[in-house]
């Protein structure tokens, strides 16, 4: 039976939307999508959206004729009214080796575009400008930047649930886990890399514009595994210079009475058991993320919430309704928790935490 032209030319059409729908159904390109890899802003990301599309092509072009021989076939010999029976014939050595080789080469065209990216991304194009470690807990991420000279400038940094980097710079970012499997992902900056304990890993990556990226934990690792999100700031060189100086100071003096008083309760609550703050506490490794400039971070609890004086009250009385089974426990006087601090503790404790800029 043959169909006629503005038929068949109607059925491809649909079956070309249909396509175009499900491929589509999942992508969002509009701006306050902060984890878009359809939006590189780095080389790591262009080539890895590269290799995504010669893929799809292929994908796509595999699907659509293997799709209308399927339904040609469907249409063209369906069992009508008075046909006769089906012809039984034996397998043709032709169509047998064809559907063996095809798909051969098929394969071997996308595993050559893989091999040769993974090779062109194994290492970076000029030396690393920049040297981060950054260190899976759970769940939030800790970044280092160890003594080291980067654009000039000697850095020895401590932060947490973000990460700044200079434009145009190839950052090297070495990473550990202190507990169980991670995975550091920056959708728009660079592919997945697993974060092991035990197991030295790293990776490259180059902003080629301005921007805060999102990051977030692309390997399952407990309960809040969703709840580990971080962001990367690309920043410009003077921008950058700025932080880096910033970062290298110790936490300001309280400057207010309230402040004053909210150091006090830092300092007899428990809060110095998992933080530290420089110039304010002696070192000690803690399981908590270093306090020196809190103020100045936009998120908070591993990036669930922003850094509001309101979010704040909220974390320290009631962390674990916020995040269960995190470290960091709630005082709120409920069962379970590090104590009950009066709203006048709280306010006081909440002041001095955000004047740490």
């Amino acid at each position: 039976m043959r169909f006629h032209p503005k038929t068949r030319r109607w059925a491809g059409v649909a079956l070309l939307a249909l396509i175009g729908a499900v491929v589509l159904s999942a992508c969002d390109l509009g701006p306050e999508n902060g984890a878009n890899t359809m939006r590189p802003a780095g080389p790591v990301a262009a080539k890895e959206n590269e290799l995504f599309a010669i893929i799809m092509i292929v994908s796509t072009i595999v699907f659509v004729v293997v799709t209308a021989w399927l339904l040609i076939s469907i249409f063209r010999f369906r069992a009508r009214p008075g046909s006769p029976e089906a012809r039984q014939i034996a397998g043709d050595n032709r169509i047998e080796i064809g559907w063996t080789i095809v798909p051969s080469i098929i394969l071997f065209v996308v595993l050559f575009f893989t091999v040769s990216y993974m090779f062109a991304l194994a290492s970076p194009p000029t030396p690393p400008t920049l040297n981060v470690t950054a260190i899976g807990h759970q769940w939030w991420w800790e970044f280092h930047y160890p003594v080291q000279t980067a654009q000039g400038i000697t850095t020895q940094i401590v932060t947490a649930d973000e990460m700044h980097i200079p434009v145009g710079a190839v950052v090297h970012i070495s990473l550990v886990s202190d507990n169980v499997i991670h995975s550091f992902w920056v959708p728009e900056l660079g592919g997945k890399t697993d974060v092991i304990p035990g197991h030295d890993n790293a990776l490259w990556l180059k902003a080629d514009r301005t921007g805060i990226f999102r990051g977030e934990c692309a390997e399952y690792c407990g309960n809040q595994h969703a709840h580990m999100d971080y962001t990367v700031h690309a920043d410009s060189d003077a921008d950058f210079r700025a932080w880096v100086a910033n970062m290298q100071t110790q936490a300001v003096a309280p400057a207010t009475d309230a402040a004053t008083a909210g150091q006090k309760v830092f300092l007899s609550s428990g809060c110095v058991a998992c933080h530290n703050i420089d110039g304010v506490t002696k070192p000690h490794p803690a399981i908590g993320p270093n306090l020196t400039h809190f103020g100045s971070r936009s998120l908070i609890a591993g990036g669930v919430l922003s850094n509001t004086p309101d979010n704040l009250t909220r974390w320290i009385l009631h962390a674990q309704d916020v995040k269960p089974d995190s470290d960091m426990p709630s005082f709120d006087g409920s069962p379970g928790s590090q104590g009950n601090l009066t709203q006048e503790q709280i306010n006081n404790l909440v002041t001095y935490l955000e004047s740490l800029q």
